[in-house]
């Protein structure tokens, strides 16, 4: 019993201690994007710096990705660290060390999928840029298509897609089900606890995305969003609350970039 509270203790300590320097981190890492501004663009609109690596597209890539792995782990943390309490509860009794073990392959499990994540979203990004700087017509339009984005993402917030991957980021192993000490099934659990997520927080990455990668008052509220809807009782019900925020939020933007109102 003296093991166990000691393990749980060192677990919640060091989840603890990566949320704050993660976020920590970030809150330096966006205040410094903001500081260098970015590119104001036809339509009345800035493209941030993030998406124009220059000629060291390598190391603008690896600069991308390091912040987007530090972020995704302050903004995911409060709602991953659950899962895997609940997940070393399902393992069962096992050594102190191996359940550390355990928890941390599950995790870096979770993380990688996020990171591969990253690595599809910036080459993406990078190319909508170009585009963007090579053509005015499509500059112009990128107010209205954030608008519709956003109008999108707060729909996608109703539908039976969204509410199934929010349920499948709830199920943990059933005690007792999970093999002791199996690294392997430590990994493949982060692994499907990440798809899950990605795709149960598409929309709102989206989101996130679209308004600017590093606004940290948009991370604030999508963090906070997805974290409620992962762990309050209701899930469901804390979605369809965010979506219909997130469609007026969208409606705004569209009337803005239309200039009505």
């Amino acid at each position: 019993m003296v093991s166990d509270r000691n393990s749980n203790q060192i677990f919640f300590g060091v989840a603890m201690l990566l949320f704050i320097t993660s976020a920590t981190v970030t809150v330096v890492w966006g205040t410094a994007m903001s500081a260098m501004g970015g590119m104001p663009m036809p339509g009345g609109w800035t493209m941030a710096m993030t998406w124009m690596p220059g000629d060291s597209w390598p190391l603008a890539a690896v600069s991308f990705l390091g912040m987007w792995i530090v972020m995704m782990v302050a903004m995911m943390m409060p709602c991953l660290v659950p899962m895997l309490s609940r997940y070393r509860q399902s393992v069962g009794a096992t050594e102190e060390t191996r359940l550390g073990r355990l928890t941390i392959l599950a995790g870096a499990g979770y993380f990688f999928m996020w990171t591969v994540f990253g690595m599809l979203i910036f080459p993406v990004g990078v190319a909508l840029a170009a585009l963007e700087m090579q053509l005015s017509v499509l500059a112009q339009a990128v107010p209205i298509a954030i608008g519709v984005v956003v109008l999108i993402a707060g729909a996608v917030q109703f539908t039976p897609w969204k509410a199934h991957h929010l349920t499948c980021c709830r199920v943990v192993p059933i005690r007792g089900s999970t093999p002791t000490g199996s690294a392997g099934t430590a990994w493949r659990y982060g692994l499907r606890l990440g798809v899950h997520c990605i795709q149960c927080c598409f929309g709102l990455m989206a989101v996130l995305l679209v308004i600017g990668l590093m606004d940290l008052r948009a991370m604030a509220i999508m963090a906070v969003a997805i974290t409620f809807e992962r762990l309050a009782p209701a899930g469901e019900r804390v979605a369809r609350i965010t979506g219909i925020f997130v469609i007026g939020a969208g409606l705004f933007l569209i009337m803005q970039a239309a200039g009505i109102g």
